[in-house]
């Protein structure tokens, strides 16, 4: 069964009626005079970017573009149940014939939340007991790194999920969370309706669903550990054709976070099974046993001075495929985000949890309370020569073009121009091309991938 996402207007339905107060309203709430009951926010994203020297096998050598990112959100609380609602709205102008945009660039209108919040147990200021939040509905979720399940943040358009999202924490920190949902299918999905930015409503269908449970428990090894389950289910149908995945993926993190004076480190790992298919294609009916995995491994510390610096030693690495029969073993991130971890997506976005073997440092400060500088370097390599090294398509089959891919450096600047309501932001990265991504058959004659862009985004 499918349904197309209409404009639900279902949970902004009770927002004519009274409520307890809510928190500290925005700039945009105040401005229209809102009850202490509404919140009203919203986000205005413009960026101008551009890469010379791609890395992809088939779009143009370079191409540029501007984005436009709008977000509306409203929230309605009613006491122990809050009503709510965010729309997104993301353009893109001025890219190539040939660009390599997709529905991480483009989703126009699109009422990507639409719930309502139930709040369980004792919520009162000081209570012992556990508290817990129903959320019904659209929604968009965080789940612990936020590698596998995530609220997109650099990306111009986000994930987002249809379904039931139950969270519970004890008044110890320990905290529970459980899920069954729909993922959202971003629409509209070829070229020439991406190119046009058309408005086409997101679905959700019965034959795509993601469930499963996370768990995280305070003070344990110098600081927290998480454990989790999920299930991803999806089948053709409905003229959408897909990889039928049938997949569980059962992970681990341990982490501590950085603090002035004190070693840190973020550790994580998963491992995933079932049966998918190597490709979409409607001749390929073959159901292959799954055998991937990732990891995650940083350690940092954070210097007592007035910058705060902090250096990190960084290592990922995740499993690819080698085309043997019956099995693939390239690992799936699910609904995760990457840019934290590998660097600006968008035009770019060449690393990704996929067949890669990845060491690299980071440096981190902060010059002022209003500004914050990050430098990263990355040595790249294959985990499987016979695979696509990570998002960029380049492959050899035979596994003849070697393992080491290059390297990859990248720069961030953000800053407030006006605290808490106007941020700019500039970065970007290169990509040094060497071994395979000059080797492989199907590899670029465009030399150095160089990709760089610049934010503004309003804060309402």
């Amino acid at each position: 069964m499918t349904r197309r996402a209409l404009p639900t207007l279902a949970a902004l339905a009770a927002l004519p009626f009274a409520a307890p107060a809510m928190a500290k309203p925005s700039p945009l709430a105040e401005a229209l005079g809102a009850p202490d009951d509404l919140s009203i926010s919203a986000t205005v994203r413009a960026r101008a970017e551009g890469i010379d020297g791609q890395f992809r096998p088939s779009p143009a050598a370079a191409d540029s573009m501007v984005s436009l990112r709008t977000t509306l959100a409203i929230e309605y609380d009613a006491g122990p149940v809050r009503f709510g609602g965010e729309l997104w709205d993301a353009r893109a102008y001025g890219e190539g014939p040939a660009s390599s945009i997709t529905t991480s660039d483009v989703n126009t209108l699109e009422l990507v939340q639409a719930y309502a919040k139930v709040e369980l147990g004792d919520w009162k200021k000081g209570a012992k007991g556990g508290r817990g939040l129903l959320t019904l509905g659209r929604q968009t979720m965080d789940i612990g790194s936020r590698r596998l399940v995530a609220r997109n943040r650099f990306r111009q358009t986000t994930n987002g999920f249809t379904g039931v999202n139950l969270e519970w924490t004890t008044h110890g920190g320990a905290r529970l969370q459980a899920f069954w949902t729909l993922p959202q299918i971003r629409l509209p999905d070829d070229a020439q309706g991406l190119q046009d930015n058309t408005v086409k409503f997101d679905l959700e269908t019965t034959r795509v669903q993601f469930f499963g449970a996370h768990a995280t428990l305070p003070r344990v090894l110098g600081g927290t550990l998480e454990t989790y389950g999920y299930r991803l289910a999806e089948q053709d149908g409905d003229n959408r054709l897909t990889r039928n995945r049938r997949l569980w993926t059962l992970g681990a993190r341990a982490f501590a976070r950085p603090q002035a004076g004190k070693w840190d480190h973020d550790v994580e790992g998963a491992y995933q099974f079932g049966t998918a298919r190597r490709s979409t294609s409607a001749a390929d009916m073959t159901d292959l046993d799954v055998s991937a995995w990732f990891l995650h491994a940083e350690a940092g510390y954070t210097l007592k001075a007035t910058w705060k610096p902090r250096l990190a030693a960084l290592f990922d690495a995740a499993s690819g495929d080698g085309g043997r029969a019956g099995h693939y073993g390239r690992f799936d991130t699910l609904y995760g985000a990457r840019r934290f971890d590998f660097g600006p997506t968008a035009l770019y976005g060449a690393l990704q949890r996929t067949n890669i073997i990845a060491p690299g440092l980071r440096l981190e400060a902060e010059p002022d309370r209003g500004t914050d500088v990050m430098l990263s370097y990355r040595a790249l390599w294959l985990e499987n020569p016979r695979d696509a090294f990570a998002t960029t398509g380049v492959r050899d089959a035979r596994g003849a073009s070697g393992r080491f891919a290059g390297h990859q450096a990248e720069a961030r600047l953000r800053h407030w121009l006006v605290p808490a309501l106007l941020q700019a932001e500039t970065g970007g990265a290169v990509l040094f091309k060497q071994g395979f991504l000059r080797d492989a058959p199907n590899a670029p004659a465009s030399g150095n991938s160089v990709y760089g862009y610049f934010d503004l985004t309003l804060t309402l």
